[in-house]
């Protein structure tokens, strides 16, 4: 019999494994432990069920065909681009950055699984050039656990998917509670995966090896993952919108630049006048100049902690500056010369190109907690929105920020199109971005609430 699902399920049974554990449904997220050198069991929580439930976890330690030599010249490369355009199946991928240590996201270790190729773990400083590896993937489906965050990394290294399928975002729309990878594998097959290397600085050279097997545990039972998840989507009627969602990330496009990045620096809420806000931007520019110029996370040159309090204090020397606790540091106090030249150019600074208390222009809402006394009746309307979408998220067992992005929610419901109609809702809901089962779910809903509303 033909399979009409978005999905084709690999062979079974991968790695000689047996699922300890069975998949209890959306919105139960059994919280296991381990506990002895095999495994542990944990009650299953209170579903009502007469019979009760125990989930066991088994530790996955090691990987089956243990772990591979870090692949970081151009002879190993070839040999893996043949090795994996050779497989059969579905490809995990995976891919570690140095967040909080390096400047931006780079990718520093790309690894790889499929039936008949194994394991790979490749080095992308060495290898910055993966496009071979990718053209020898093409047509071929991708397994990654939270795509977004991977996806732009690898393109930077020249490799682009055909078909996707997010495990991350198929658990979403499971209704699972937890959905790191962890908890995921954990509930759905039963595995324990450690991820104590998870937040290290992957741009260590040489990868310590413990780190090594980290990163080819997790590209171990992706597959087998994803095989689950697909068969659980089908079975609750929601593969048709995981293929949506998982075209929507393989496609997105690269985010726009932040308009006045300086405006995240956490504690801004604290800086109240235009002056002060100067001394941030300032503070803010010459922090991120320097992190660049140096490859090292900003927060690691100057925490913003440290910027805030500046802008509060004004020093107006050197010594005042390293008076404050802040600035107390061994890093702060060395370059405390290059933080008060950004504090005294935002003292300088005319007040016609100070930046504006009321934060850049733009098209969004204002926030929600101001609609009451700007716009009473888009504020009814939100109101009726969410309660419509929130009763939609129950329904279904998929997460309110999954059926539709909040911002074009708040869009909707400030800037609404001339007919609060079905028709007219659900082209708002389109153009905005939705996707076609977002807006088959949502637009009735809506349209209905938006009825019930005063004229």
């Amino acid at each position: 019999m033909r399979d009409h699902t978005p999905f084709r399920s690999p062979p079974r049974g991968l790695h000689g494994r047996t699922r300890p554990v069975a998949y209890r449904g959306p919105m139960h997220d059994a919280a296991a432990t381990t506990s002895g050198p095999d495994a542990a069991e944990a009650p299953a929580p209170d579903t009502g069920d007469d019979v009760g439930e125990q989930i066991t976890v088994v530790p996955l330690t090691e990987p089956a065909e243990g772990v591979p030599p870090v692949v970081d010249t151009p002879q190993a490369l070839a040999a893996v681009v043949e090795a994996f355009g050779s497989g059969t199946g579905p490809v995990a991928v995976d891919a570690e950055r140095a967040s909080g240590y390096r400047y931006g996201q780079r990718t520093y270790l790309v690894q790889l699984r499929r039936e008949g190729a194994g394991t790979a773990l490749i080095d992308p400083v060495a290898l910055p050039d993966l496009s071979a590896l990718s053209d020898a993937l093409v047509g071929v489906e991708w397994v990654l656990h939270a795509a977004s965050q991977d996806l732009p990394g690898l393109v930077e290294q020249g490799m682009r998917p055909s078909r996707v399928f997010d495990t991350e975002l198929g658990a979403r729309l499971l209704g699972l509670e937890r959905v790191g990878l962890a908890a995921v594998v954990a509930q759905m097959l039963g595995l324990g995966l450690a991820k104590e290397h998870s937040a290290v600085d992957w741009s260590t050279r040489p990868l310590p090896p413990e780190w090594l097997r980290y990163a080819a545990l997790d590209v171990e039972v992706l597959v087998e993952l994803r095989e689950v998840l697909a068969e659980r989507l089908a079975v609750a009627g929601k593969a048709e919108w995981a293929a949506q969602e998982f075209e929507a990330v393989r496609t997105a496009p690269p985010a726009p630049a932040r308009v006045e990045p300086w405006r995240r620096v956490s504690g801004l809420h604290a800086v109240r006048d235009a002056r002060r806000l100067g001394v941030v931007r300032e503070l803010w520019e010459t922090r991120d100049t320097n992190a660049r110029q140096r490859d090292i996370s900003p927060g690691r040159v100057l925490p913003d902690h440290a910027i805030v309090a500046a802008a509060q204090a004004l020093p107006r020397s050197v010594p005042q500056l390293t008076a404050l606790p802040a600035f107390a540091g061994k890093g702060t106090r060395r370059r405390a010369t290059l933080w008060q030249s950004a504090i005294d150019r935002g003292l300088a600074l005319p007040d016609s190109e100070l930046p504006s208390v009321r934060g850049p222009k733009s098209d969004a809402p204002p926030p929600p907690r101001a609609w009451a006394d700007r716009d009473p009746a888009a504020a009814a309307r939100l109101a009726a929105a969410r309660e419509a979408v929130a009763a939609l998220s129950e329904e279904h067992e998929v997460p309110v920020e999954n059926l539709l992005q909040p911002d074009l929610l708040r869009r909707l419901c400030w800037s609404p199109p001339s007919s609060l109609d079905e028709e007219h809702v659900a082209a708002t809901l389109q153009a905005g971005g939705a996707r076609p089962w977002q807006v088959g779910l949502t637009a009735p809903r809506l349209a209905a609430a938006f009825a019930t509303l005063p004229r």
